[in-house]
C-alpha cells in the first residue's frame, strides 16, 4: 500500500489517479486500497472533484475487466464435467449476477476478486460486468471524494490507513486466499446442479440458456 502512496503527492494529475487506481485493481487477493489517492487528489487545486471519481472508476474498471477477461478465457481449460456442473450457477448469475457485481464494486476496497473470477469462468456478459463495476466504483469514489471535502482530509486518511494497517492487510490477504481456495475447490468437487437446482429448479432447464 505504501508503495502506491509513494507514487502520489499533493500535485496529482489525472493520469496518476488513473494509474494508481488501475495498478491496485489488478493485484489479486491483496486488499490494497486505492481510496488514499482519491483523498490526496481531492486537495489538488487543479483537479475537478467529480472528474477524479470518474477517472479513478475508469482505472479500477479497466483493471478488474482485465481479470474478468483472463477468467473468461480460462473457461477453455475447464473440463466438460466442470462446465456442466457450473451451468446452473451460470444461469443463476445471468439473472442476478449484475446485482452481485454492483454490490461487490460499490466498496472502495477490493474484496471482490472471487466474484470477478467466477463471473468470468461462467462466461457472463463482459459488458454487463463493465457497466455494473463502473457504476459501483463511481458511486463509492464519489462518496470518498465528497466525504473528504465535508469532513476533512486528515480524518478520512486516518480511517483509511488505520483500517489498512500492515497487520490487517496480512490478515485480509490470508482470508482472501483461503476463501478463493475454498471456492475453487467447491466448484470442482461440489454438485452445484443438485444444490442450486433444489432452490432454483429453472436453472436445470436445458431450454434455459
Amino acid at each position: 500500500m505504501y508503495l502506491f502512496l509513494s507514487l502520489i503527492d499533493t500535485s496529482l494529475e489525472y493520469f496518476q489517479v488513473f494509474t494508481v487506481s488501475f495498478l491496485t485493481s489488478i493485484i489479486l487477493f491483496i486488499p490494497i486500497p486505492y481510496a488514499p489517492v482519491l483523498v490526496v487528489a481531492t486537495f489538488s487545486s487543479n483537479l475537478d472533484l467529480n472528474l477524479i471519481a470518474i477517472i479513478s472508476a475508469i482505472g479500477v474498471t479497466a483493471g478488474r475487466t482485465l481479470i474478468f477477461i483472463l477468467s473468461y478465457q480460462g473457461n477453455r481449460i475447464l473440463s466438460n464435467r466442470i462446465k456442466e456442473n457450473m451451468l446452473p450457477s451460470k444461469r443463476l448469475l445471468e439473472k442476478y449476477g449484475w446485482i452481485v457485481s454492483f454490490l461487490a464494486a460499490i466498496t472502495p476496497f477490493p474484496p471482490d476478486d472471487i466474484v470477478i473470477i467466477l463471473r468470468g469462468m461462467v462466461k457472463l456478459s463482459p459488458w454487463k460486468f463493465i457497466i455494473t463495476n463502473f457504476a459501483g466504483k463511481l458511486i463509492s469514489n464519489l462518496v470518498v471524494v465528497w466525504a473528504t471535502v465535508l469532513t476533512g482530509r486528515v480524518l478520512i486518511e486516518q480511517i483509511i490507513l488505520q483500517s489498512q494497517s500492515f497487520t490487517n492487510l496480512i490478515i485480509l490477504t490470508i482470508i482472501s486466499i483461503i476463501i478463493a481456495g475454498i471456492t475453487i475447490y467447491s466448484i470442482i468437487k461440489i454438485d452445484w446442479r443438485k444444490i442450486i437446482g433444489k432452490w432454483f429448479p429453472w436453472t436445470l432447464d436445458d431450454q434455459n440458456n
